[in-house]
Protein backbone atom coordinates (compact mmCIF):
# COMPACT_ATOMS: atom_id res chain seq x y z
CA UNK A 1 0.00 0.00 0.00
CA UNK A 2 1.15 3.40 -0.57
CA UNK A 3 -0.37 5.19 2.77
CA UNK A 4 0.87 2.91 5.91
CA UNK A 5 -1.02 4.99 8.24
CA UNK A 6 -3.92 7.26 7.96
CA UNK A 7 -5.95 10.08 10.19
CA UNK A 8 -9.09 10.87 10.19
CA UNK A 9 -10.38 14.59 11.62
CA UNK A 10 -13.85 14.49 12.77
CA UNK A 11 -15.36 11.48 14.47
CA UNK A 12 -19.02 12.42 13.23
CA UNK A 13 -21.25 11.09 10.90
CA UNK A 14 -18.56 11.21 7.81
CA UNK A 15 -15.29 11.11 9.24
CA UNK A 16 -16.42 7.76 11.02
CA UNK A 17 -17.97 6.39 7.89
CA UNK A 18 -14.54 7.26 6.16
CA UNK A 19 -12.35 5.45 9.22
CA UNK A 20 -14.65 2.44 8.95
CA UNK A 21 -14.19 2.05 4.84
CA UNK A 22 -9.99 2.98 5.50
CA UNK A 23 -9.67 -0.06 8.34
CA UNK A 24 -12.02 -1.90 6.29
CA UNK A 25 -9.39 -2.34 3.67
CA UNK A 26 -7.03 -2.51 6.15
CA UNK A 27 -5.24 0.84 6.53
CA UNK A 28 -3.85 1.50 10.22
CA UNK A 29 -6.03 4.64 11.31
CA UNK A 30 -6.14 7.13 13.97
CA UNK A 31 -9.18 8.91 14.42
CA UNK A 32 -8.97 12.66 16.13
CA UNK A 33 -12.12 14.58 17.40
CA UNK A 34 -11.60 17.38 20.20
CA UNK A 35 -14.61 15.07 22.12
CA UNK A 36 -14.34 12.04 23.69
CA UNK A 37 -17.88 11.17 23.87
CA UNK A 38 -17.66 11.29 19.96
CA UNK A 39 -14.84 9.15 19.57
CA UNK A 40 -16.58 6.47 21.81
CA UNK A 41 -20.04 7.28 20.05
CA UNK A 42 -18.15 6.36 16.68
CA UNK A 43 -16.70 3.58 17.81
CA UNK A 44 -19.87 1.89 18.70
CA UNK A 45 -20.68 2.98 15.26
CA UNK A 46 -18.64 1.62 13.54
CA UNK A 47 -18.81 -1.60 15.51
CA UNK A 48 -22.88 -1.66 14.88
CA UNK A 49 -21.91 -1.11 11.32
CA UNK A 50 -19.16 -3.60 10.78
CA UNK A 51 -21.42 -6.40 12.74
CA UNK A 52 -24.64 -6.12 10.17
CA UNK A 53 -21.86 -6.28 6.95
CA UNK A 54 -20.61 -9.45 8.71
CA UNK A 55 -24.14 -10.76 9.31
CA UNK A 56 -24.96 -10.18 5.55
CA UNK A 57 -21.54 -12.09 4.61
CA UNK A 58 -19.94 -8.80 3.15
CA UNK A 59 -16.95 -8.72 4.63
CA UNK A 60 -15.03 -11.34 5.79
CA UNK A 61 -12.81 -10.10 8.86
CA UNK A 62 -14.31 -9.80 12.46
CA UNK A 63 -15.51 -6.52 13.67
CA UNK A 64 -12.57 -6.67 16.15
CA UNK A 65 -10.22 -7.23 13.78
CA UNK A 66 -11.47 -3.85 11.99
CA UNK A 67 -11.50 -2.14 15.21
CA UNK A 68 -7.77 -3.12 15.98
CA UNK A 69 -6.39 -0.73 13.77
CA UNK A 70 -8.31 2.15 14.53
CA UNK A 71 -7.03 4.49 17.37
CA UNK A 72 -9.03 7.12 18.60
CA UNK A 73 -7.04 10.43 19.97
CA UNK A 74 -8.59 14.14 21.20
CA UNK A 75 -5.29 15.81 20.01
CA UNK A 76 -3.77 16.65 16.37
CA UNK A 77 -0.25 15.75 17.14
CA UNK A 78 -0.67 12.25 16.71
CA UNK A 79 -1.00 12.65 13.10
CA UNK A 80 2.44 14.10 12.44
CA UNK A 81 3.42 10.27 11.19
CA UNK A 82 -0.14 9.62 8.93
CA UNK A 83 0.72 9.26 5.28
CA UNK A 84 -2.56 10.68 4.19
CA UNK A 85 -4.42 12.66 6.48
CA UNK A 86 -8.82 13.51 5.63
CA UNK A 87 -10.18 16.23 7.36
CA UNK A 88 -13.43 15.62 7.53
CA UNK A 89 -14.85 18.33 10.13
CA UNK A 90 -17.88 21.16 9.89
CA UNK A 91 -18.62 22.34 6.40
CA UNK A 92 -16.72 25.71 7.42
CA UNK A 93 -14.11 27.07 5.49
CA UNK A 94 -12.95 29.09 8.35
CA UNK A 95 -12.27 25.41 10.62
CA UNK A 96 -11.09 23.98 7.83
CA UNK A 97 -8.43 26.91 7.11
CA UNK A 98 -7.45 26.30 10.40
CA UNK A 99 -6.96 22.73 10.76
CA UNK A 100 -4.88 22.74 7.15
CA UNK A 101 -2.65 25.04 8.91
CA UNK A 102 -2.35 23.12 11.56
CA UNK A 103 -1.52 19.83 9.48
CA UNK A 104 0.57 21.51 7.20
CA UNK A 105 2.97 22.62 10.52
CA UNK A 106 2.35 18.80 12.21
CA UNK A 107 2.35 16.61 9.17
CA UNK A 108 5.92 15.06 7.77
CA UNK A 109 6.29 16.97 4.38
CA UNK A 110 5.16 13.91 2.21
CA UNK A 111 2.19 13.71 3.65
CA UNK A 112 -1.09 14.29 1.51
CA UNK A 113 -3.54 16.44 3.63
CA UNK A 114 -6.94 15.70 2.00
CA UNK A 115 -10.19 17.58 2.78
CA UNK A 116 -14.11 15.63 2.56
CA UNK A 117 -15.26 19.11 1.86
CA UNK A 118 -18.69 18.50 0.23
CA UNK A 119 -18.52 22.02 -2.02
CA UNK A 120 -15.56 24.51 -0.27
CA UNK A 121 -12.53 25.34 -2.87
CA UNK A 122 -9.69 22.65 -2.46
CA UNK A 123 -7.12 25.45 -4.44
CA UNK A 124 -8.63 27.84 -1.38
CA UNK A 125 -7.60 25.22 1.19
CA UNK A 126 -4.39 24.59 -0.43
CA UNK A 127 -3.27 28.06 -0.56
CA UNK A 128 -2.92 27.99 3.56
CA UNK A 129 -0.28 25.05 3.39
CA UNK A 130 3.04 25.22 1.90
CA UNK A 131 2.27 21.89 -0.10
CA UNK A 132 -0.34 23.04 -2.37
CA UNK A 133 0.87 20.29 -4.10
CA UNK A 134 -0.21 17.62 -1.93
CA UNK A 135 -3.94 18.87 -0.83
CA UNK A 136 -6.55 17.40 -2.67
CA UNK A 137 -10.47 16.79 -2.45
CA UNK A 138 -11.85 13.44 -1.28
CA UNK A 139 -15.45 13.21 -1.04
CA UNK A 140 -17.13 10.55 0.09
CA UNK A 141 -20.79 10.10 -0.22
CA UNK A 142 -22.87 9.52 2.87
CA UNK A 143 -23.85 6.61 4.06
CA UNK A 144 -19.82 6.03 3.35
CA UNK A 145 -19.95 2.46 4.20
CA UNK A 146 -22.68 1.69 1.69
CA UNK A 147 -22.20 4.53 -1.26
CA UNK A 148 -19.35 3.90 -3.84
CA UNK A 149 -18.69 7.46 -5.07
CA UNK A 150 -15.34 9.15 -4.28
CA UNK A 151 -15.31 12.40 -5.82
CA UNK A 152 -11.60 13.67 -6.55
CA UNK A 153 -11.24 17.06 -6.72
CA UNK A 154 -7.51 18.58 -8.02
CA UNK A 155 -7.12 22.04 -6.98
CA UNK A 156 -5.10 24.16 -9.33
CA UNK A 157 -1.73 22.82 -7.94
CA UNK A 158 -2.66 19.36 -6.65
CA UNK A 159 0.11 16.81 -8.18
CA UNK A 160 -0.46 13.96 -10.68
CA UNK A 161 1.19 12.13 -7.99
CA UNK A 162 -0.94 13.28 -5.46
CA UNK A 163 -4.34 12.48 -7.86
CA UNK A 164 -2.79 8.81 -8.24
CA UNK A 165 -1.93 7.93 -4.67
CA UNK A 166 -5.12 9.37 -3.75
CA UNK A 167 -7.26 7.03 -6.43
CA UNK A 168 -5.24 4.20 -5.40
CA UNK A 169 -6.44 4.58 -1.29
CA UNK A 170 -9.72 4.86 -2.44
CA UNK A 171 -10.04 1.87 -4.98
CA UNK A 172 -8.26 -0.25 -2.16
CA UNK A 173 -11.14 1.39 0.38
CA UNK A 174 -13.70 -0.58 -2.57
CA UNK A 175 -14.72 2.92 -3.78
CA UNK A 176 -15.21 4.49 -7.31
CA UNK A 177 -12.83 7.83 -7.49
CA UNK A 178 -14.21 9.98 -10.23
CA UNK A 179 -11.78 13.02 -11.21
CA UNK A 180 -13.74 16.60 -10.71
CA UNK A 181 -12.78 19.82 -11.55
CA UNK A 182 -12.37 22.39 -8.55
CA UNK A 183 -15.99 24.56 -9.14
CA UNK A 184 -18.21 25.43 -6.88
CA UNK A 185 -19.71 22.00 -4.96
CA UNK A 186 -18.65 19.97 -7.35
CA UNK A 187 -20.50 17.91 -9.89
CA UNK A 188 -23.34 15.72 -7.08
CA UNK A 189 -23.84 18.59 -4.71
CA UNK A 190 -23.91 21.17 -7.62
CA UNK A 191 -26.96 18.79 -9.34
CA UNK A 192 -28.32 17.41 -6.01
CA UNK A 193 -28.36 20.44 -3.72
CA UNK A 194 -30.64 22.71 -6.16
CA UNK A 195 -33.21 19.78 -6.16
CA UNK A 196 -33.48 19.78 -2.66
CA UNK A 197 -33.63 23.47 -2.23
CA UNK A 198 -36.79 23.77 -5.12
CA UNK A 199 -38.49 20.52 -3.30
CA UNK A 200 -38.19 22.74 0.47
CA UNK A 201 -39.31 26.24 -1.67
CA UNK A 202 -42.34 23.85 -3.26
CA UNK A 203 -43.24 22.82 0.77
CA UNK A 204 -42.99 26.00 2.27
CA UNK A 205 -45.77 27.17 -0.58
CA UNK A 206 -48.17 24.78 0.20
CA UNK A 207 -48.08 22.77 -3.04
CA UNK A 208 -47.77 19.43 -1.01
CA UNK A 209 -46.66 17.94 2.66
CA UNK A 210 -43.59 16.43 3.64
CA UNK A 211 -44.49 12.83 2.97
CA UNK A 212 -46.24 13.64 -0.16
CA UNK A 213 -43.25 15.48 -1.68
CA UNK A 214 -40.77 12.82 -0.73
CA UNK A 215 -43.55 10.31 -2.51
CA UNK A 216 -44.07 12.15 -5.69
CA UNK A 217 -40.13 11.93 -6.43
CA UNK A 218 -40.02 8.06 -4.97
CA UNK A 219 -42.73 7.18 -7.27
CA UNK A 220 -42.37 9.61 -10.17
CA UNK A 221 -38.26 9.58 -10.48
CA UNK A 222 -37.60 6.30 -8.98
CA UNK A 223 -35.37 8.58 -6.44
CA UNK A 224 -34.52 5.49 -3.58
CA UNK A 225 -34.92 8.72 -1.11
CA UNK A 226 -36.96 11.75 -1.17
CA UNK A 227 -35.22 14.91 -1.07
CA UNK A 228 -36.34 16.36 1.78
CA UNK A 229 -35.47 13.27 3.82
CA UNK A 230 -31.93 13.09 1.74
CA UNK A 231 -31.99 16.85 3.30
CA UNK A 232 -31.85 15.11 6.65
CA UNK A 233 -29.76 12.69 6.28
CA UNK A 234 -27.49 15.04 4.69
CA UNK A 235 -28.16 17.72 7.55
CA UNK A 236 -30.10 20.88 7.06
CA UNK A 237 -26.92 23.21 7.98
CA UNK A 238 -24.69 21.53 5.46
CA UNK A 239 -27.50 21.44 3.19
CA UNK A 240 -27.81 25.33 3.62
CA UNK A 241 -23.88 25.98 3.47
CA UNK A 242 -23.72 24.08 -0.10
CA UNK A 243 -26.27 26.51 -1.07
CA UNK A 244 -24.29 29.70 0.21
CA UNK A 245 -21.48 28.24 -1.62
CA UNK A 246 -23.15 28.14 -4.79
CA UNK A 247 -24.72 31.25 -4.29
CA UNK A 248 -22.63 33.08 -3.57
CA UNK A 249 -19.89 31.66 -6.29
CA UNK A 250 -22.27 31.81 -9.39
CA UNK A 251 -24.31 35.02 -8.35
CA UNK A 252 -27.38 33.25 -10.19
CA UNK A 253 -30.70 33.42 -8.35
CA UNK A 254 -31.54 30.03 -9.19
CA UNK A 255 -29.14 28.96 -6.36
CA UNK A 256 -30.49 31.32 -3.62
CA UNK A 257 -31.61 29.01 -0.61
CA UNK A 258 -35.39 28.57 0.51
CA UNK A 259 -35.76 31.06 3.22
CA UNK A 260 -37.40 28.08 5.17
CA UNK A 261 -34.01 26.17 4.83
CA UNK A 262 -32.50 28.87 6.63
CA UNK A 263 -35.23 29.14 9.28
CA UNK A 264 -35.08 25.08 9.95
CA UNK A 265 -31.43 25.82 10.54
CA UNK A 266 -32.03 28.63 12.59
CA UNK A 267 -34.42 26.81 14.96
CA UNK A 268 -31.61 24.18 15.28
CA UNK A 269 -34.00 21.56 13.34
CA UNK A 270 -30.48 19.95 11.62
CA UNK A 271 -31.89 16.82 10.50
CA UNK A 272 -31.59 13.29 12.03
CA UNK A 273 -28.15 14.27 13.69
CA UNK A 274 -30.19 16.64 15.79
CA UNK A 275 -33.26 14.40 16.26
CA UNK A 276 -35.47 16.37 14.03
CA UNK A 277 -35.68 17.82 10.38
CA UNK A 278 -38.86 17.86 8.03
CA UNK A 279 -38.89 14.45 9.75
CA UNK A 280 -38.98 13.63 13.69
CA UNK A 281 -35.97 11.15 14.55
Amino acid sequence: MSFQQIGVIGAGQMGRGIAQVMATAGYELVLVDLSENALHMALSVIESSLTKLQDKGLIEERPSAVLGRIRCETSMNVLADCDLVIEAATENEEIKNKIFKQLDELCKPDAILASNTSSLSITRLAATTSRPDKVIGMHFMNPVPVLALVEVINGLRTSAETTEKVVEAAKRAGKEPIPVKDKAAFVLNRILLPMINEAIFALDEGCADVEQIDSIMKLGASHPIGPLALADLIGLDTCLSIMNVLYENFGDSKYRPAPYLRQMVDAGYLGRKSGRGFYEY
